[in-house]
């Protein structure tokens, strides 16, 4: 059955993370909390020429928002800043409308679409991704900061 595949990528990706810590001199670092369930999200992204040279996170909470969070530094890694602010929006999509169809560039990112059954579990999905966009927010401010005018 498709929803067992589904469940065993999320099952994965949370039981063996990837990505799971800090990125080393990290440009870019934002942490969330979601007051409903407790889950705690740190992302960390070191980035170069634009891009997201390395993505890591470190969580505390249910499954969901950690196996999204390994799940999105596999798909984000090596992306351009625009490139992952388009994935976030997608990702963001997909998860909120309820007949939003999971575009093939989201990969193993769609097992969490079938969430969606869970409402307040979306949050838990949606936390690592809004995590990483208040880190690249921050990560422009500070380098418009920092250019003279």
């Amino acid at each position: 059955m498709l929803e067992d595949l589904y469940r065993e990528a999320i099952l994965r990706h949370y039981q063996l993370p990837s990505h799971r810590g800090r990125v080393a001199d990290a440009d870019a670092e934002a942490f969330a909390q979601n007051p409903l369930c407790g889950d705690e999200m740190r992302i960390t992204a070191r980035i170069e020429d634009g891009s997201l040279a390395d993505v890591a996170f470190e969580a505390r909470g249910c499954s969901i928002s950690q196996a999204s969070a390994d799940m999105m530094a596999d798909a984000l890694k090596g992306q351009t800043l625009d490139s992952a602010a388009e994935l976030a929006g997608s990702f963001r999509s997909m998860m909120s409308e309820a007949d939003a169809e999971a575009p093939e560039s989201l990969g193993d990112l769609t097992a969490l679409q079938h969430v969606k059954r869970y409402p307040v579990r979306v949050k838990c999905a949606l936390l690592p991704w809004s995590t990483l966009l208040d880190a690249l927010r921050a990560y422009d401010s500070s380098r418009t900061a920092l250019t003279p005018s």
